[in-house]
């Protein structure tokens, strides 16, 4: 069976729709099936978390299409020239960053964190869904907290699968785990 056979699917506007009315929507990334939402909608990403069974003081990742989605959430003027350039050169691609943040970013985003965990992706699907959607997403594993992150659509999780409201059409990238996460203010690794 496809992707486009697949149950569920719907086309990458349809996704766009989805998140625009709030919706949870599943979405293949670089490395595996994620879950994303508005970011500014606290009912959705509430929502989002219980589909996961997430604390919500653990904090979320925002994926944009391009950088300047990132302005005015991410405090770039924290950053010393060196660690600016050193993200910004990261992008587009698989490297998540936690940055400073803005007051814009909501706590249910940042969880108990000072700063904002955001990347800018190069993958097809995710830009589309970034530019069509206006901003920036939530970009969370679409799994349940403590199982292994789907790399295909047919092994996400049933129950997760069928509670969405929407599982947007396409094939993950070939990562074979999920982006490595770093801090942006010294570059230490956190998820390698």
């Amino acid at each position: 069976m496809t992707m486009g056979d697949a149950p569920g699917t719907c086309s990458l506007e349809a996704g766009i729709a989805c998140l625009r009315r709030g919706g949870v929507v599943a979405y293949p990334t670089e490395a595996v099936w994620g879950l994303g939402c508005d970011p500014f909608d606290e009912a959705a990403v509430r929502r989002l978390l219980a589909l996961k069974d997430r604390e919500i003081d653990k904090g979320l990742i925002l994926v944009a299409a391009e950088r300047a989605q990132l302005d005015g959430l991410v405090d770039w003027d924290a950053l010393d020239a060196a660690r600016r350039e050193a993200v910004h050169a990261s992008w587009p691609g698989p490297h998540t960053w936690i940055a400073p943040c803005t007051a814009r970013v909501p706590p249910w985003i940042t969880g108990t964190h000072a700063g904002v965990a955001v990347r800018v992706s190069a993958h097809p699907v995710v830009v589309a869904l970034c530019r069509g959607f206006g901003g920036p997403i939530v970009s969370t594993s679409a799994n349940p907290a403590g199982l292994p992150p789907p790399r295909r659509r047919e092994d996400m999780d049933t129950r997760l699968a069928g509670e969405v409201d929407a599982i947007v059409e396409g094939e993950t990238g070939d990562l074979g785990q999920p982006t490595p996460i770093r801090i942006a203010t010294d570059g230490r690794v956190l998820r390698g």
